[in-house]
């Protein structure tokens, strides 16, 4: 199994990435704030303008340090990565496969399978954990149409039959969002999905953890040799990573909401933490982004059994393994994608 090493969160906005031998250093004002050795990190995030050093990015393209561009406001700008990994044949073999529909549809219903899975088990743990702060009914409701719906999803017949599925599942899931926030219910809502910009704190945040995921489901699919842009259920756009928003569906819910719910209910993150902009969006402040990223790197290490390697691993790696067993299914050494079912 792979090892997990650190991702480097750079969240100051205007530090400048260098390179010193092989050490990655942040320079802010032509002053050196902080170096680390390269050898520490798969990934570096940053969150700045000011970019990075050609010398730095040659390093870590050799190394094979995927380095990402994050606006502050948390919208993915790009990323720098090296030379593809495995074979041509595979990603030949990808490529033939997201042109025909059966086939794609297949394993597009696996990641709708395990994305509508896991958040109904969220939903169940929800009502274990917290029955006497939700309307119970309510919850057990929508858990019961997210049962059923699993049989529709199985059942769809072609994409534009199961992206509807998913989008009606979806706003059945979100219709309770906001009473997982059991929390600063004043100050954290959750009224409806709003992006580019986020309107609220919760969408804000939401927003960060989504593009921290797709983030490293890109990488991972890079890791195992596939090509992140092509998609079996997100149509192709340019510059669009339609493999990796496919395959990060499955983890939305149990990886990215969790969190944000976490962080909220357990008032690690509070209202004063964000910036309320001119145009009525909200964005986190320096220290609170630092504050998120930090517990977002820790949560990567804690460690579940995997459902279906039945190995333990870090949750960290679950894009990697899930990218891993993608790969193979191309490749025909298993008859199916098998998707993550989390309990």
């Amino acid at each position: 199994m792979r090892e997990l090493l650190n991702t480097l969160y750079v969240n100051t906005p205007n530090a400048y990435l260098a390179s010193d031998g092989n050490n990655v250093k942040v320079i802010v004002d032509n002053e050196c704030v902080g170096q680390v050795p390269l050898i520490n990190f798969e990934s570096i995030v940053t969150f700045g303008y000011s970019g990075a050093s050609p010398s730095l990015m040659q390093k870590c393209l050799q190394q094979g340090i995927d380095i990402s561009f994050i606006s502050p406001s948390g919208h993915f700008k790009g990323r720098v990565s090296g030379k593809p990994k495995g074979n041509v044949y595979l990603r030949r073999t990808q490529y033939r496969i997201a042109d025909l529909e059966p086939i794609s549809l297949s394993i597009s219903q696996n990641f709708i399978l395990g994305k509508v899975y896991n958040q109904r088990w969220m939903i169940e743990r929800f009502i274990r954990d917290h029955s006497l702060q939700i309307d119970v009914e309510k919850f057990h409701t929508i858990s019961k149409t997210l049962h059923d719906g699993l049989q529709s999803i199985q059942e769809s017949k072609t994409m534009d039959e199961l992206r509807g599925i998913e989008g009606n599942l979806a706003t059945e899931y979100f219709s309770i969002f906001d009473d997982m926030i059991i929390n600063q219910k004043d100050d954290f809502y959750y009224h409806g999905r709003s992006r580019r910009p986020p309107m609220d704190r919760v969408n804000a945040m939401l927003s960060l953890a989504y593009t921290l995921l797709a983030s490293e489901c890109a990488s991972a699919l890079t890791a195992n040799g596939l090509d992140p842009y092509v998609g079996f259920m997100h149509v192709d756009r340019p510059g669009r990573e339609s493999l990796a928003l496919d395959l990060m569906e499955e983890l939305r819910g149990v990886v990215a909401d969790r969190f944000v719910l976490k962080l909220i209910n357990k008032k690690m993150i509070k209202a004063s933490d964000f910036l309320e902009k001119e145009n009525g969006s909200f964005l986190l402040k320096d220290d609170a982004r630092k504050l998120f990223l930090s517990e977002w790197q820790n949560n990567k290490f804690t460690e579940i059994m995997h459902p279906y390697i039945k190995e333990k691993v870090e949750w960290g790696l679950v894009p990697f393994v899930q990218a891993q067993l993608l790969a193979r299914y191309l490749r025909g050494d298993l008859d199916a994608y098998p998707p993550f079912f989390w309990k």
